[in-house]
């Protein structure tokens, strides 16, 4: 990053030496009219780079918009390390799993802030669209910045969503078709005044989500359509940048269905008429200050206002139990961070975060639960010569209340380290890390009723990671290489299990898994007249065994479900003036889903997108057209078992943009 800075401010130097050298004969008079019509500050300029120091992958630019993408968990599933769990139909939850670390172990940020969960710690992926992001990137272990919130420090693995900033004004609308009766338009707003920017983003669709699908195992063959797997949902995202403030608000608002698994034989006959409807609303703002050289401040701010309905209370329901459940939840969040530079190769950092979380429920005896989470932490950066490290010491406090009928859990209190190092020697970063962190259980594995276990433990992991990194870069081509070798140790795993008989099931402490993998990523570009080529790959092999009991032979040292051995992706984009073509390939191992049966695997699949775009301009207004195909081999794989996703569809977008 200093060596890309260097340039910049160099360039800059140039232009303006440049620029005094014409206007040295000029009259004082034309020389001042002539600063008053021309731009006179520059504006923020930020120049990304990978940090050697943190195990990184991103997305940005013309690379993130070139993919098969529509949702944030559609770009995600390309990073290696990554996988994204589906459960079935168009509007079916998605949740990301880094290392088999575990959902609630990731921790999802927009413009640096943390997206919340506190009913159940995960994030619905499906709900954050591409349209408004300028760069999708996850970190395994820590983000290292200068001036960071304590909040950055507690996941095992963080995604991060950086909206784009707008430079001018402009007007974008976006008309798509696709298969199973599925209709979008979506439209986004940019400004830029007088230093201030911002965009409004709107988005609604909706879809029946009928498609076909062929369930074959050894023992069955079931054709049908997907029932009750429709979606119409409305999104609106608007934002506010200046200097150091940054501001979003997002409002999403749905209505699906809850499709169910797949039963033999009554595909047409036996429907899951569960229905959901969510309203999901979030303010958020932050601004960041450096003053005197050697100090800077940061401080966030964010309310959050949730609310879940979910309901299997009709008549042609005969198969589940009738329900119609509310939850509620709201959050408010601050941090204050503080970073302080007393030398060019050190930084010092401290930063205290504060959540306060309400969870309401009209389920039988569930009580009002609130949370009061506290964190703190103090973190060090060295950069001397070819030598980086990084040091970070993490206390969280977690304090919950409740009325009535039971009490809260006891307070939870504790500290973790993590510990960075890297050296680089002609152009290759060796790096290590190691880092022990935990999750708290959620409200739900606490209080959920007839479930919830107000004696559970935090669920720890231990991550040791060593691996290297490699950039070149030409006048007319550029690549990148990193590999990672890495072990995880999770212990003390909330798990559910039936405890009490087969309808009855407990939350509990159990399991110790042992996980060792390599990830590795290769990207490159070549740059030749109109034409653009570039190539991305990413590579995850693992080994993720269940360690829990030496004595239960059906389980111990066997792999943990849901996590493949060998996955790996391959994307190739193709560019020749405003025509572009991109074609990705995905391979996922087979996985066991079930101790109960071993030899009952989720076959290996293989899934290839393309998508070819063309865009022009007539004056002031381009126009776009979009041709997307995915799953072109139409294999009907599954990441959870008998949620088959759709085989082969199509999208048809027409953009329009002034």
């Amino acid at each position: 990053m200093r060596k890309y800075s260097l340039i910049i401010v160099l360039l800059c130097s140039i232009y303006g030496s440049s620029v005094s050298m014409a206007q040295t004969d000029n009259t004082v008079e034309r020389s001042k009219n002539s600063r008053l019509d021309s731009l006179q500050k520059i504006q923020e300029v930020e120049v990304y780079g990978k940090r050697p120091l943190a195990t990184s992958q991103t997305l940005r630019g013309k690379d993130l918009q070139a993919l098969s993408t529509t949702t944030v968990a559609d770009a995600l599933k390309y990073f290696a390390g990554v996988q994204i769990k589906d459960y079935g139909g168009l509007g079916g939850l998605k949740t990301i799993n880094v290392r088999s670390l575990g959902a609630q172990h990731v921790g999802v940020y927009v413009d640096g802030i943390r997206i919340t969960n506190v009913q159940n710690g995960t994030v619905d992926l499906g709900k954050f669209s591409l349209s408004s992001m300028e760069s999708v990137a996850l970190y395994n272990a820590n983000k290292l910045d200068n001036c960071q919130s304590a909040s950055e420090y507690a996941s095992g693995a963080t995604v991060y969503l950086r909206t784009r900033r707008p430079t001018c004004d402009s007007l974008s609308v976006q008309l798509r078709q696709a298969s199973f009766s599925t209709y979008m338009g979506k439209a986004n707003i940019q400004f830029f005044r007088h230093g201030w920017s911002g965009f409004i983003d709107g988005e609604w669709t909706d879809t029946k989500g009928d498609y076909p699908f062929r369930y074959h195992s050894e023992y069955e063959d079931t054709v049908g359509h997907r029932s009750n797997s429709d979606i119409t949902y409305g999104r609106i995202e608007a934002a506010l940048f200046k200097d150091g403030f940054s501001s979003h608000l997002y409002y999403y608002d749905s209505e699906r269905g809850c499709p169910g698994g797949i039963v033999r034989r009554l595909s047409d006959k036996y429907v899951n008429v569960g229905r959901e409807w969510d309203r999901d609303f979030f303010v958020q703002a932050s601004y960041q200050k450096e003053f005197a050289k050697h100090h800077r401040i940061k401080a966030n701010a964010k309310y959050t206002n949730e609310y879940l309905r979910y309901c299997t209370d009709y008549p042609e329901n005969q198969n589940t139990a009738r329900v119609d459940n509310h939850y509620r939840q709201q959050d408010g969040y601050g941090a204050l961070c503080y970073g302080y530079t007393p030398w060019s190769w050190l930084s010092l950092s401290t930063s205290y975060d504060i959540r306060y979380s309400k969870l309401w429920a009209d389920l039988k005896k569930f009580d009002d639960v609130f949370r009061l989470d506290q964190k703190e932490v103090v973190a060090a950066q060295m950069n001397l010569h070819d030598f980086q490290a990084a040091m970070s010491m993490l206390h969280q406090h977690y304090h919950d209340f409740t009325y009535a009928h039971v009490g809260a859990a006891d307070p939870l209190d504790r500290w973790t380290p993590a510990l960075s190092l890297a050296y680089t020697f002609q152009g290759i970063t060796l790096r290590t890390w190691y880092k022990k962190i935990f999750r708290a259980p959620t409200l739900n594995d606490l209080y959920y009723t007839q479930v919830g276990n107000r004696n559970l433990k935090p669920e720890y992991t231990k991550q040791l990671n060593i691996g290297l990194e490699y950039h070149y870069n030409h006048k007319q081509w550029n690549a990148s290489v990193q590999a990672d070798i890495y072990q995880n140790k999770i212990e003390n795993r909330i798990v559910c299990l039936p405890l009490k008989g087969t309808y009855t099931w407990t939350m509990m402490n159990y399991g110790y898994t042992f996980c060792q993998g390599l990830n590795a990523t290769a990207s490159g570009s070549y740059n030749i007249h109109d034409w653009s080529f570039s190539l991305l790959s990413s590579l995850t092999w693992q080994r993720d065994l269940n360690r829990t009991d030496p004595e239960d032979e059906d389980t111990y040292n066997k792999p943990i479900c849901y996590s493949p051995r060998l996955s790996y992706t391959l994307t190739g984009i193709i560019q020749w003036r405003r025509v572009q073509l991109t074609t990705s390939y995905m391979h996922v191992g087979e996985r066991m889903w079930s101790y109960a049966d071993p030899n009952d695997m989720l076959t290996p699949y293989n899934n290839i997108d393309t998508k070819l775009s063309y865009d022009t301009h007539l004056g002031k207004t381009s126009l776009g057209l979009c041709l997307e195909v995915c799953d072109l081999l139409d294999e009907q794989y599954e990441h959870i078992p008998r949620y088959p996703l759709p085989g082969r569809n199509y999208r048809l977008t027409l953009t329009f943009g002034i």
